[in-house]
């Protein structure tokens, strides 16, 4: 592998770690009105934040098995059902706490990043 395609595979990989790091934040904020997966993903994918199926369903399930997320089953308009989820009463206490661990984070990056003198590094 060229140094080239390694920095790319480096770079790759921390971009993705960043982004899952994220993502239950993102998934919780998010579900504040219902929506089903694929809804959801489209969501996101408009807002900058794609998302592959096989990360966000898993990711559903989990969240829902921890008491984060509700969900149900539904047929609407004679579509195929669809399963609908919202976020619990114990997903939005975890979600209020996260938002400001996530502020703090940020906070404290940015000044890690931009420095005592104001520079970006």
């Amino acid at each position: 592998m060229s140094r080239m395609a390694n920095k790319e595979a480096l770079y790759d990989n921390f971009s993705l770690e960043l982004r899952r790091g994220a993502l239950v934040l993102v998934v919780l904020s998010q579900l504040r009105r219902e929506e089903y997966g694929y809804s959801l993903k489209q969501a996101l994918g408009e807002r900058g934040m794609e998302i592959n199926e096989g990360t966000l369903y898993p990711l559903l399930r989990r969240l829902e098995k921890q008491g984060l997320l509700q969900s149900d089953w539904r047929v609407i308009d004679d579509a195929r059902p669809r399963r609908y989820y919202q976020i619990s009463q114990l997903g939005e206490t975890i979600l209020t706490n996260l938002i400001e661990e996530w502020y703090t984070l940020v906070g404290t990056v940015d000044g890690l990043l931009i420095g005592k003198a104001g520079n970006k590094l």
